[in-house]
């Protein structure tokens, strides 16, 4: 079996870019045992990946029967004017930006290369600052087939739309659709409190455009 064609690259940045979940004996890729590449699994050559690449920008998404109707057209003015495309930029509808965690302060010599929205939304920060995987950042996720995807938020506890945008999920006796804490039979589901507080009308048309995109 050759041995796999490597880009010059670092142990930090191989495991940053989630290359592998071993712990490497080197921290130079290119001097990797055959025995870790081939056991690990993880670690395909760079023709692999360019197809996988191919394979996964190939794929489409299902139709959307939502209507862009009255109601989906007030719902666009509407996250307009709330400002969501600061994040949620069209036609994307991300930034592909990151965000802070809650109580993450990112260091003096963070990379330059790393695009930053320096503000955090408040959502729970464990998986970001509690978990080996944890870098203190959230990216700023795409709304793009948001009708048919869940749950929501990185920790999936909200379960729908409707949900997302319930001023109830703030309060401690909220019953969260979604991921709960084990034992717990409610939990308030802090932060990304954007649209939250919309007259109830106003929300509706909200999620009625978030389902066409």
């Amino acid at each position: 079996m050759p041995k796999p064609i490597w880009p010059k690259t670092t142990r930090r940045e191989f495991l940053a870019a989630g290359g592998c979940a071993i712990t490497l004996p080197t921290n130079d890729v290119h001097a990797l045992p055959d025995y870790v590449i081939e056991q690990s699994g993880l670690v395909p050559r760079i023709e692999a990946l360019y197809a996988l690449a191919l394979y996964i920008y190939s794929l489409q998404p299902p139709p959307n029967p939502n209507p862009v109707d009255e109601k989906a057209l007030a719902g666009e003015e509407i996250f307009r004017r709330e400002g969501c495309p600061r994040c949620h930029t069209p036609p994307l509808y991300t930034s592909n930006k990151l965000t802070l965690a809650k109580g993450f302060d990112p260091p003096s010599d963070v990379r330059s290369t790393l695009d930053i929205l320096r503000i955090s939304v408040g959502t729970d920060p464990s998986l970001a600052l509690m978990t080996r995987k944890g870098t203190g950042y959230y990216k700023v996720p795409s709304l793009k087939g948001v009708w048919y995807r869940g749950h929501y938020l990185h920790d999936g506890t909200v379960s729908s739309l409707e949900e997302m945008f319930d001023p109830d999920r703030l309060k401690e006796t909220h019953v969260p659709g979604g991921w709960r804490p084990l034992g717990s039979q409610t939990y308030a589901i802090k932060g990304h409190e954007f649209g939250v507080h919309l007259e109830p009308a106003e929300r509706a048309q909200l999620i009625a455009f978030l389902r066409t995109l």
